[in-house]
């Protein structure tokens, strides 16, 4: 197109000079010959005159001569002294072209003739206007035919031009769809372009068309690498920099439940038992450090079968994948792990680290079924001790022994806990600020199996709430609150017990416990039941029964976990609660954090105007004591402070 262009420039500059050039030659000529014609008149007029006397020319003689004046556009006739003696003037209009012409090259000049006795002197213009005429047709004529030659070939070219670009464009066309079919078929670009229809545009263009293809190329792998490194950040998990569960699940499909070749393996999955708890108490940053070391040990045991993977599949749960690993092997993995777990558990003062469930596969089988499976082999391990494992065998998925196994064992575990009455009491106290203020001590459950051996306490009542035998776990655990207070001679403490809120919003359970409570009269003040803020939302009327009956015998009630749900201020007014625990949430980072200082210091003082004492939990830190201690919080409760004691 810059081409075409450039034509059209030269084309028109060339017309320019041409037309100048023309015209200028046009003009010579009408001058030459306005000069000889002058010429020819002046000598003309001279032989006319030159032997005759004044008496021979007269005005009538003259015009007589003159005839119709066509040859003169004026005629002056002079006598000797300079009079006038005969003045002809024929008015005469020149074409415009030609009238500028001749005033720019002066063409038309006034002619002199005098006679010999010089008596008589004359002075004329010549009549040039059939010059004129013929000069301005050139003038036109020229222009048109030069114009002509200048502008048809350029359109001419246009023409093809347009002709050219259409059909460079249709093979440009057909060769791209030609080499979209041949790369339509894969999903990456190998092909070229087809060089028979691109060497129709000329063999320059082939070259170029197969670099192009090459660039695509270049540019299809840039692009998938890209997309390769955005997926891996997408389906990493940012705490321990393993696979997510969106890792896992292409995994699994890709590399066995689709698999061509025949596969088999063993599937695990390892569950961390105390992450909740080291949330609450101890914080999130910590509950990242538990989680990492998990990963660690679960990375290193798995480490040394070949094949293996590992991936985090949700806050609590990895799985890792043993290919080619049989049951047996697969049994001193869990070994192995519950061997580590039980070492990580004594360094880091834990009740327990992770259990783990492990199930065989083979290619073909699908995820959810073996998911099923493995879950149902993780309920068997938490219900064993603490860190333990246990193995789903072929031989029990045959003999149905699979699906609700793990939910009856944990029943069977649960109520011989009840029955035997395997409960631990720990206690960690609350520390008052200020010394008007009374605080209590917190009790704390651990569950023990048949053989003395640990079980995960979250998993362990979580499996209670689940089965609905939460209610006769509570029981026992004030039952045993209120015998190990009579029998140390507590008498000058004060001690809160946790409730769910399953019990609080059980009749036959507030019941019991009004029965009980009142048998105990002279312990009753000794007593705070806390109650977790969002387990009283669920239900408000059976929520403020509990607490109204815990009043009337001289017990007392806290609102633990307080900030996590959303409610209002009436409700927190109406309930009426003693106590109230912030959440550790609020405690974590209070330091750098603004916003939870202004909101902690908000409840503080709305809690105060109605006679509730506020209490921080999670503090780790000496600054976040600190900051409780200006925001003019009752007490505080974490590790920092101190840790959960054996009673």
């Amino acid at each position: 197109m810059a081409g075409f262009k450039k034509l059209i420039f030269l084309q028109l500059i060339s017309w320019i000079v041409f037309s100048a050039l023309g015209s200028f030659l046009i003009a010579s000529s009408f001058d030459n010959a306005v000069s000889r014609a002058q010429q020819n008149a002046q000598s003309m007029v001279s032989n006319y005159i030159q032997e005759k006397t004044m008496a021979d020319v007269t005005p009538e003689h003259i015009r007589l001569s003159l005839g119709s004046g066509n040859v003169f556009s004026s005629f002056i006739v002079r006598d000797f002294a300079g009079q006038t003696v005969l003045n002809i003037n024929t008015q005469s209009k020149m074409p415009v072209l030609a009238g500028i012409i001749a005033d720019t090259m002066n063409s038309i000049r006034p002619q002199f003739a005098v006679n010999k006795s010089k008596d008589i002197k004359i002075e004329f213009l010549i009549n040039v206007e059939s010059q004129a005429a013929l000069l301005q047709q050139a003038l036109i004529f020229m222009t048109i035919i030069s114009a002509l030659m200048a502008f048809f070939p350029i359109f001419y070219m246009k023409t093809i031009y347009r002709k050219l670009n259409r059909n460079v464009s249709m093979t440009v066309a057909d060769a791209v769809d030609i080499y979209i079919t041949q790369n339509q078929v894969s999903e990456s670009i190998d092909q070229d372009f087809n060089t028979n229809k691109v060497a129709d545009l000329g063999a320059e263009l082939a070259p170029s068309f197969n670099r192009l293809a090459h660039f695509l190329k270049s540019k299809q792998e840039d692009i998938k690498s890209a997309a390769q490194t955005i997926k891996q950040e997408a389906y990493k998990d940012v705490v321990t920099g393993l696979g997510n569960r969106n890792m896992f699940v292409e995994y699994y499909e890709h590399q066995i439940e689709s698999a061509s070749d025949k596969s088999f393996g063993s599937l695990a999955m390892v569950r961390c038992s105390e992450l909740q708890m080291i949330n609450q108490t101890r914080g999130y940053q910590k509950g990242d450090l538990y989680i990492k070391g998990i990963a660690d040990i679960v990375k290193h045991v798995s480490g040394t079968y070949t094949g293996s993977q590992v991936f985090r599949l949700n806050s609590s749960d990895f799985a890792v994948i043993l290919p080619n690993i049989p049951s047996k092997e697969a049994e001193r993995f869990g070994e192995t792990l519950q061997a580590r777990f039980t070492q990580y558990q004594q360094n880091q003062e834990l009740s327990s680290v992770a259990n783990t469930g492990i199930v065989p596969y083979e290619s073909g089988k699908p995820l959810g079924e073996l998911l099923s499976v493995v879950d149902n082999a993780m309920s068997m391990a938490q219900s064993k001790q603490a860190n333990a494992w246990h193995l789903q065998r072929e031989t029990d998925l045959v003999n149905n022994v699979g699906a609700g196994f793990g939910n009856q064992n944990w029943r069977r575990v649960i109520r011989e806990v009840i029955e035997s009455r395997r409960v631990m009491l720990m206690m960690q106290n609350i520390m008052p600020i200020g010394k008007n203020v009374k605080a209590y001590a917190e009790i704390q459950a651990r569950f023990k199996t048949e053989d003395g051996q640990m079980l995960p306490t979250a998993s362990f009542l979580a499996m209670a709430e689940k089965l609905e035998m939460a209610v006769e776990i509570d029981q026992l655990i004030i039952d045993t609150s209120i015998e190990m207070i009579k029998s140390r001679n507590f008498n000058e403490k004060f001690f809160g017990i946790n409730v769910t809120a399953s019990s609080a919003h059980s009749d036959q359970f507030v019941i019991w416990l009004e029965r009980r409570l009142l048998k105990e009269a002279n312990l009753a003040s000794k007593l705070i039941f806390e109650v977790s803020e969002f387990g009283l939302q669920q239900n408000i009327k059976a929520s403020k029964r509990f607490i109204d009956m815990v009043h009337r015998v001289g017990a007392r009630i806290t609102v633990e976990r307080f900030g996590v749900g959303l409610t209002s201020f009436k409700f927190f007014r109406d309930l009426k609660p003693d106590f109230i625990k912030m959440d550790a949430s609020y405690t974590r980072g209070l330091e750098e954090d603004k916003n939870n200082q202004y909101f902690m210091r908000l409840m503080v003082d709305l809690a105060h105007r109605i006679g509730v004492s506020v209490f921080a939990e999670g503090v780790e830190s000496q600054e976040e004591k600190h900051i409780v201690e200006t925001l003019c919080l009752d007490g505080v409760q974490g590790y920092y402070i101190e840790k959960p004691k054996e009673v």
